[in-house]
């Protein structure tokens, strides 16, 4: 790490911002920092001004959320690295700023110690996601490999029987449909619920809902 930086901070919050600052700056002491109220305010200083080694940002803020300036930032000047401080921690936000290719992800309410950690690891290279973020991101894949292992674990043309039962087909709909007997759809119904456990189409379609195996407005409209 170099021994002087400049350091973009970006957060709607001025209070909290300043604060920050002002407990970085003992830290790094050679450090330059620069406050920015928005992300549009912070891709107008880029923009004019590309030298900062690192851009801190926050995730909610109007015009311009944390997320889509950290997209910009790693589309046109990748050689900034970019920490998502934010107190926002749902799965689906935490993917999203992985998305970014931001170099690292810590929640505010981390400790000092820890956002100096992530600042040293990111100017040095690396990236440095909190202990909190990592455990949302490792239950984030456990939930898809064990999506994919349901998927695996019926044949394609369960899958795609499934999908007619829970459009609300009924057996001669789908044995129609698909060219096959009543017989062997009955068959294909019966081994669905073995396979999933389910005893009742209202089981197996929130089943299928929780295994990503049905869309939530799935039905029929007519």
């Amino acid at each position: 790490m170099s021994a002087t930086f400049s350091i973009l901070v970006v957060d709607d919050h001025r209070i909290f911002a300043e604060g920050l600052v002002a407990v970085m700056q003992l830290r790094f002491p050679n450090a330059r920092f620069t406050l920015a109220n928005s992300g549009t305010e912070a891709w107008d200083l880029i923009s004019r001004s590309p030298d900062y080694q690192l851009v801190i940002s926050d995730i909610s803020m109007g015009e311009m959320s944390g997320l889509e300036l950290a997209t910009r930032i790693k589309s046109h000047l990748p050689a900034i690295k970019v920490l998502i401080l934010s107190m926002h921690n749902e799965r689906n936000i935490v993917s999203a700023a992985m998305e970014t290719e931001a170099e690292g992800f810590v929640l505010k309410s981390s400790s000092a110690q820890e956002i100096e950690s992530a600042i040293k690891d990111i100017l040095d290279g690396g990236t440095h996601y909190s202990r909190e973020v990592l455990a949302i991101l490792l239950e984030k894949v456990k939930q898809e490999k064990k999506h994919d292992a349901v998927k695996i674990m019926l044949t394609d043309r369960e899958r795609e029987i499934l999908k007619l039962i829970l459009e609300e087909y009924s057996t001669g709909e789908i044995a129609e449909k698909l060219f096959i007997s009543k017989r062997t759809v009955d068959t294909h119904r019966a081994n669905l619920l073995e396979k999933t456990g389910c005893h009742n189409l209202i089981a197996l379609y929130k089943f299928a809902i929780r295994h990503q195996l049905a869309n939530p407005n799935i039905g029929n409209t007519t």
